[in-house]
């Protein structure tokens, strides 16, 4: 058994996204599967502060970060927005750190990150968004990444 989903902490389901940005994801699905790995590296961090950098949120898909999705997305699913919201803390904090920026360039990207952060709290959650977060991190709230090969 091979799929894309066995290789992430968290699923996204980019089937009926798929057509957004052919022929590949949607930077929207970029940044996703860069804030839901639970054990996130300097490399990743990297990658999603440049994307954060490059390209503006909005409500929409072509060539924008859909703020939107993001925070419906991360209403039904408690883990996955632990995760995303924990890892959005720690590019926030990286990006001061990463020489490479130019001040304005920070500013930028924090500020992003807060308008994502604001939108994603300011969704409402599921009910059963709500019963799992009673529970907290003292519960996994995220899948073991396994590492596959390909089956031919």
């Amino acid at each position: 058994m091979s799929s894309l989903i066995d290789l992430m902490c968290h699923i996204i389901d980019f089937r009926k996204r798929l057509d957004l940005d052919y022929p590949t994801i949607p930077l929207t699905e970029l940044l996703l599967e860069k804030m839901q790995i639970v054990q996130i590296n300097e490399k990743d961090i990297k990658d999603s502060i440049v994307l954060l950098r490059e390209h503006p949120i909005g409500a929409g898909d072509n060539e924008t970060l859909n703020v939107s999705y993001v925070a419906k997305l991360l209403s039904q699913d408690w883990g996955f927005y632990y995760t995303a919201t924990t890892n959005l803390a720690k590019t926030r904090s990286f990006v001061e750190k990463y020489d490479r920026l130019q001040s304005g360039d920070v500013s930028d990207v924090q500020k992003k990150i807060d308008e994502l952060q604001a939108a994603i709290d300011s969704e409402p959650k599921s009910v059963s968004w709500k019963m799992r977060a009673q529970i907290g991190p003292s519960k996994k709230w995220y899948r073991d990444v396994q590492e596959q090969r390909p089956v031919f």
